[in-house]
């Protein structure tokens, strides 16, 4: 089982999202712990450990350190301003 850890700037992110899809993202950040690389994600090619999953409208990119057992989430945001 996988630690699921939140940059403070993924916080901050969180707190933003739209109450409608809420529970949605952290439904999904939980089933982080349980597998890292669910269905549908996508590795980015930005960095070596970098991953990206939908939920709706938004957008979670996180890295995944297999050695330690940690999927540390980088950030949470709208589809259009996730990559800026």
């Amino acid at each position: 089982m996988y630690r699921v850890i939140l940059k403070k700037s993924a916080e901050k992110d969180l707190g933003k999202i739209n109450p409608v899809y809420y529970n949605a993202v952290t439904a999904h950040l939980k089933g982080l712990a349980e597998n890292p690389r669910p269905y549908g994600c996508v590795k980015l090619s930005v960095s070596k450990n970098a991953y990206r999953i939908r939920v709706g409208i938004y957008r979670i990119v996180y890295s995944i350190k297999d050695d330690i057992l940690v999927v540390e989430v980088i950030k949470i945001d709208h589809r259009r301003n996730i990559y800026r």
